[in-house]
Order: C-alpha cells, then sequence, then structure tokens
C-alpha cells in the first residue's frame, strides 16, 4: 500500500494500537503491520515524530522501561487520547461513508416516483 495513503491517519492508527495498553516504538510497528494484515508498514522515521507529537498534545504519555539489559520508551494512552481515539474513529466512518458512496453509488435509481 502506498505510503501516503497512511498520511492523515497516522494519529489515529497509533492510538488504535495504543489503546490495550503501553508498547515500545518497535512493537507499534509491528502491531500495526499485524492488524493491517501487512498491508501498512510504517518507518521508525514516521511514527516517532507522531508519537512525541501525540505526546506533547496530552494524548499519550510516555515513560522508560528497562527490558533486559536494553532500555525503552513505551508510550500509552491518557484519558484525553482515549477521547481522541473516538473522535478518530467517527471522523474516520464518516470519511469511508462519504468515498463508499461515491466510489460504491446505490444503483437503485433516484428520484422515481
Amino acid at each position: 500500500m502506498r505510503t501516503d495513503a497512511v498520511r492523515g491517519h497516522l494519529d489515529g492508527l497509533l492510538l488504535a494500537v495504543l489503546e490495550p495498553g503501553p508498547l515500545h516504538g518497535y512493537a507499534i510497528i509491528t502491531a500495526v503491520q499485524q492488524r493491517s494484515s501487512g498491508a501498512l508498514e510504517l518507518r521508525t522515521g514516521t511514527i516517532y515524530p507522531a508519537l512525541n507529537r501525540l505526546e506533547r498534545l496530552g494524548l499519550l504519555r510516555s515513560s522508560w522501561q528497562s527490558m533486559g539489559e536494553r532500555r525503552r520508551r513505551c508510550y500509552q494512552l491518557t484519558e484525553t487520547g482515549r477521547r481522541g481515539l473516538a473522535v478518530e474513529r467517527t471522523q474516520w466512518q464518516e470519511f469511508t461513508t462519504a468515498i463508499g458512496a461515491v466510489l460504491n453509488p446505490d444503483p437503485s435509481p433516484q428520484g422515481v416516483t
């Protein structure tokens, strides 16, 4: 899938994969890839700036966690992030309904009385 197809929807994707609980960056990339059956492949250069921006907006919070010898920054939704995810889902439904109506119009005759 084209990389630019994700543009405009990245925030919603990131918030959605963090809904079940905290994840570190690579796990976020993997979760998006798995949920999309491999159709969406995010790059680290794409998600980290977005995660930092979402954190500045108060939608996420992060903390450093040790995993063996490594330290990883883990991200999780805030309450504001959960509300933001609900808004993203509503906007996505409205968007897909509108696009679907154009791409797959109802074949029934219009204006027939």
